[in-house]
């Protein structure tokens, strides 16, 4: 640890950020925490605050060799708790649950965590009580110097979060930039470019929502895009839903896609889980999705960085796409009709809105390392 000043903060920080490293494969595209990581310490090691910056293995059983298969491209050097305990100031917990143990021993010694929440653990909480299902955060007991989480969960966990934990709830931007994507594009065959290509007489549609909680499924997309259909039936050539593959084993989703004309006539295929970059220029002409609470998702911005149409219903990504509203299938379906008519005419001006929305989640600009600075200085100015 630094030298703490009169005013009870270092000159500069040393700041780790946990991750779940486990045994076998891993991959930065299973969720967007893991992406979500990678783009916080890219913004740390800009801030004028912070010294050094590292990536702390916590939780897990992967050891130092999974982490370099999986973390090969990290800008930041990985360290374990041990380490972590004496060389930093200040600790985010991330992808791993920090131990109550190490996390007293650590801010007796004057350490500071941040625990950082960016997933609707809310909801996700409640469903695994009520279902009796795995749980997935655990109420530790471990001490929290301030929560930080994001303005999609403002309504939903901003509370749950600030009395679970006996903590400050601090709103952060929501951060992201290509990298990952552009690494996973170059990847592809020649024939294969990731970006939008106009001038089909046919869309194929993906739905990417991950169907493991209520906050993000494909029943009102596949609804959205069963409304075009119905109104149009030259529109679609084929709707993929993604990550359906344990949906088709259920009797009641089963009955549901069954009803619809989109199955009845052969359009409709549900798949696995593919990296966007991979399976979008192969497969995808246009992305359909729905959140619930949950409007700030990287598959949107993968989409509008594509320049692909996203027909979405979330209220914070800049005007970007064609919106429709809450649960409003029908209306979705409009919006998926209205972006086919205009999409291709209106090319230039989506992409130029949509990187212009993009730039603000630049997790090196300078008004989002700004901000992240004020948030680290504010925690040794209240103290």
């Amino acid at each position: 640890m630094n030298k703490v000043t009169k005013k009870g903060m270092p000159d500069r920080l040393n700041v780790g950020v946990s991750i779940y490293i486990r045994k076998g494969e891993q991959s930065l595209w299973e969720n967007g925490i893991f992406q979500n990581c990678l783009y916080l310490v890219m913004l740390l090691m800009r801030s004028p605050r912070v010294k050094a910056t590292y990536l702390v293995m916590g939780g897990g059983d992967g050891g130092p060799e999974d982490a370099k298969r999986f973390l090969a491209d990290s800008p930041v050097p990985l360290i374990d708790m041990e380490t972590a305990s004496t060389k930093l100031d200040l600790m985010i917990e991330m992808s791993a649950q920090l131990n109550r143990e190490w996390s007293v021993k650590f801010r007796e010694r004057g350490g500071k965590i941040v625990t950082m929440r960016v997933g609707n653990d809310y909801v996700i909480d409640i469903e695994r009580m009520v279902f009796n299902l795995q749980h997935a955060l655990l109420i530790s007991g471990a001490p929290y110097d301030e929560v930080w989480t994001l303005p999609e969960y403002e309504d939903s966990c901003a509370p749950y979060f600030e009395t679970l934990f006996r903590a400050p709830v601090k709103l952060m931007p929501h951060l992201w930039s290509p990298l990952v994507l552009d690494r996973e594009a170059a990847k592809l065959p020649p024939e294969f470019k990731f970006g939008y290509q106009p001038r089909r007489q046919r869309w194929r549609i993906g739905i990417f929502e991950p169907n493991v909680c209520m906050v993000k499924t494909s029943y009102i997309p596949l609804l959205a895009c069963e409304m075009a259909h119905r109104e149009n039936a030259d529109m679609i050539e084929r709707v993929y839903a993604y990550n359906t593959l344990k949906l088709k084993e259920h009797s009641a989703f089963v009955g549901f896609a069954q009803s619809l004309n989109l199955v009845k006539h052969g359009l409709a295929f549900f798949e696995g889980r593919f990296p966007f970059a991979q399976i979008v220029p192969r497969s995808v002409d246009a992305v359909v999705s729905h959140h619930w609470e949950n409007a700030q998702n990287y598959v949107y911005y993968e989409a509008l960085y594509g320049g692909y149409p996203l027909i979405h219903n979330s209220h914070l990504i800049g005007g970007c796409g064609y919106r429709y509203h809450d649960f409003d299938c029908e209306e979705g379906g409009h919006a998926l009709r209205r972006a086919f008519a205009e999409h291709d005419e209106n090319l230039d001006n989506y992409k130029a809105t949509a990187s212009a929305f993009l730039h603000t989640l630049d997790p090196e600009s300078e008004a989002n390392v700004r901000i992240y600075t004020e948030a680290i200085e504010s925690l040794y100015a209240r103290a």
